[in-house]
């Protein structure tokens, strides 16, 4: 149990489970009820309905983004000015960190201590966008035939940030908070299965005075969705989420050149060599499986073991995940909590259940409670590997054996995706090598988190994972044009 963990009264939490449209400035209620209902994860209870914001209030938050944007009132506001809002928008969701964290567990099933750490994003997310934007980074010079010629980044336009449920509010700060440095208005699009926590991005970036129609959120599910990144007026999007949903995404995208983002999840491997620490290798499996439950981008989906290693390492795992504490979100001393939602257990379930009926060998040392959506972190042995290609997006790896590097290299590489890897052994530089040769946009040798290797370095993705990268700068440019301007010749 962490002694610094700030856990909000539980009355305080239900209270904001209540979504809220901002539109043009204004919080209303959206105005469709979904059929869908929304359940506390780590009890099946139910904690709301489903909800979209209808055609006309759709239309109403574009028109009102439009006309933010036509206007030039957020674009031409110098960047030092953009950069104090954001700060101050920063400080001021930096007090709510604890509040968030709570609706996301309850809304979520994230235990509480990962929450928190993962919603400090919210507010440093802000922070860092304000220092792209006092660097200079929106101006810069090379020299010309007759003086300096300017390099400017200038805003595209509408832009709009679509966020899932594994963790909508940093996912969202990170989004929004570099569209508005960019001075684009951005429309913000959360899953209608976790509508709550990016309602205090609207609230405090109201209270610090942003321009009316700069900053947007409509609900709703993929129709929704489609709807605004399909709009002519819309030029940047920034996508978060599965396969399917990607591919509808750059499809709208492509058809009018708009800029975007999309980051799509992986099958990520975990390469251990036959001299590796069999005790960290396991604790890097438990981190891998039930970090965010095992549903993150980066999670662990392949392991791969030297065949000298095999057993060992499976036994070490097996024991290590028998001593995990899985409970509710909201407790501070679990370790792992539930699966999102009832649908995505099933998904998982049905997954699991496929990839046994090839062969494959369950083993689920972990136990959980008996009520709520929760899944046993899951090693699955004796599978093909060309039959465990896809992302199951949950506590869920398959554990498949290797003679030699090339063999491990190669099996790291033989799906679609390139999101994240792993690499464990004693010798280090012989694990860098391995790393190097792994088509996937990070590799971390010797440990499993959810901090970066470096905060400012860019996070790609590859394959099936997405289009593009993400990180501090390379968020920024998605929401900028280029412009280079100077003097090409002297009058008389």
């Amino acid at each position: 149990m962490n002694p610094t963990l700030t856990i909000p009264p539980r009355a305080e939490v239900e209270a904001r489970l209540q979504p809220l449209a901002f539109i043009a400035g204004e919080p209303q209620p959206p105005a469709l009820a979904l059929p869908t209902v929304i359940h506390n994860p780590s009890t099946g209870e139910p904690i709301g309905q489903q909800v979209a914001c209808d055609e006309a209030q759709v239309e109403a938050a574009l028109a009102a983004a439009w006309a933010c944007h036509r206007s030039g009132e957020w674009a031409n506001t110098p960047p030092t000015a953009r950069a104090d809002l954001l700060d101050r928008a920063a400080d001021a969701l930096m007090a709510q960190v604890p509040l968030i964290a709570a609706v996301e567990s309850l809304n979520t099933g994230i235990v509480i201590g990962t929450s928190a750490f993962v919603n400090a994003i919210v507010w440093l997310a802000f922070k860092a966008a304000a220092g792209v934007l006092r660097s200079g980074y929106t101006r810069s010079t090379a020299p010309g035939p007759f003086g300096e010629v300017e390099i400017l980044r200038k805003p595209l336009g509408v832009a709009v940030a679509i966020v899932p449920w594994n963790s909508p509010a940093a996912l969202a700060a990170h989004k929004v908070a570099n569209a508005l440095a960019a001075g684009c208005p951005v429309i913000l699009k959360p899953t209608e299965w976790a509508p709550y926590s990016c309602q205090f991005l609207a609230e405090a970036l109201a209270g610090v005075g942003l321009p009316r129609g700069a900053f947007q959120i409509v609900h709703g599910g993929p129709e929704v969705g489609q709807r605004l990144v399909a709009d002519p007026r819309v030029r940047a999007v920034s996508f978060t989420g599965g396969l399917a949903g990607g591919r509808a995404v750059a499809a709208a995208c492509a058809a009018e050149f708009k800029s975007f983002q999309l980051e799509l999840g992986g099958n990520n491997a975990m390469v251990v060599l036959d001299d590796a620490d069999v005790d960290a290798v396991a604790e890097g499996v438990v981190a891998g499986l039930t970090t965010l439950n095992g549903q993150w981008c980066r999670a662990l989906g392949r392991l791969l073991v030297h065949r000298s290693r095999y057993d060992e390492v499976l036994e070490a795992a097996r024991a290590r995940l028998a001593a995990v504490r899985v409970g509710d979100a909201l407790s501070p001393d679990a370790q792992m909590g539930p699966l999102a939602n009832a649908a995505h257990r099933e998904r998982i379930g049905r997954a699991v259940a496929a990839l046994a009926e090839r062969g494959g060998r369950l083993h689920q040392t972990t136990p959980v409670p008996d009520v709520g959506f929760f899944f046993p972190p899951t090693l699955i042995t004796d599978v093909a590997p060309e039959d465990a290609l896809e992302e199951i997006f949950g506590p869920v790896a398959t554990v498949h054996p290797f003679a030699d590097e090339a063999e491990a290299v190669a099996l790291a590489n033989q799906t679609p995706y390139g999101l994240g890897g792993y690499v464990y052994g004693r010798d280090e530089e012989r694990a860098l090598r391995v790393a190097r040769q792994m088509r996937t946009g990070g590799v971390k040798v010797n440990g499993v988190s959810l901090l970066e290797l470096n905060v400012d370095a860019p996070r790609p993705a590859w394959g099936l994972s997405g289009f593009g990268e993400e990180g501090t700068l390379e968020t920024f440019d998605v929401f900028c044009g280029k412009s280079v301007v100077g003097v090409a010749g002297r009058r008389g």
